[in-house]
C-alpha cells in the first residue's frame, strides 16, 4: 500500500502555454505594452500611426518617420514600431497603387513600369529620370499623407474598444504570458 498522498495534479508539472508565431509575434507584445501601464487608447492611437505610416510609399523611410511621428505625438514608440513592421508586406503592395494615384491626382503621365522603359530612359536621359522618380514619389507621397489622415483616426477608434477589452482581461490575469 502506498503512503504517499500526494495526488497526481501536484506531482505534474503544468502544462505550458503554447503559443503561435501570430501570437508571439503581434499579440503578446500588445499584452506586454497593456501590462506595463499602457492605456488602451493611446496603445491605439500608436498601433494605427505605425500601421499607416508602414505602408506609405517613400521606401526606407517607415522606421524613421515612425519615430518621429510616434515621439512628436508622445505615442508608444514601441507599438508603433510594432504596427508599422507588421505591415511591412504591404507597403510593397500598396508601392505601385500609390504611384498610380498620385500620377491621377497631379495629372503627370503614370511612371514607365516596364524594366526595358525604365532602363531605356535610364541610359538615354538619367537625370530627367531621377527628376521624374522624384515627382513620382512625392505625388505618391502627397496622396498617403492625405489618405492618412481619415485613416489613422479609423484605425485608432476602431481598435480602442478592441484593446479595451483585451485590457480588461489582462487585469483579471486570463491572458497569461507565460507558465
Amino acid at each position: 500500500m502506498d503512503t504517499n498522498n500526494t495526488s497526481l495534479t501536484e506531482v505534474a508539472p503544468k502544462a505550458n502555454i503554447h503559443h503561435g508565431r501570430l501570437s508571439r509575434r503581434v499579440i503578446l507584445p500588445v499584452l506586454v505594452l497593456l501590462r506595463m501601464g499602457a492605456s488602451p487608447r493611446r496603445l491605439a492611437w500608436s498601433i494605427a500611426v505605425g500601421f499607416v505610416i508602414g505602408v506609405n510609399p517613400l521606401l526606407g523611410s517607415t522606421t524613421i518617420l515612425c519615430l518621429a511621428v510616434a515621439m512628436l505625438f508622445r505615442l508608444n514608440v514601441a507599438a508603433s514600431q510594432l504596427g508599422n513592421h507588421i505591415v511591412y508586406p504591404l507597403q510593397l503592395l500598396m508601392f505601385v497603387p500609390f504611384l498610380r494615384l498620385g500620377s491621377i491626382v497631379f495629372g503627370t503621365p503614370p511612371m514607365p513600369l516596364a524594366p526595358t522603359a525604365l532602363m531605356e530612359a535610364a541610359r538615354s536621359h538619367p537625370v530627367s529620370l531621377v527628376r521624374e522618380i522624384w515627382r513620382w514619389e512625392w505625388h505618391a507621397f502627397a496622396v498617403w499623407a492625405a489618405l492618412s489622415a481619415v485613416v489613422v483616426p479609423l484605425i485608432a477608434l476602431a481598435m480602442t474598444p478592441v484593446l479595451r477589452r483585451l485590457m480588461t482581461r489582462v487585469e483579471k490575469r486570463q491572458y497569461p504570458i507565460a507558465s
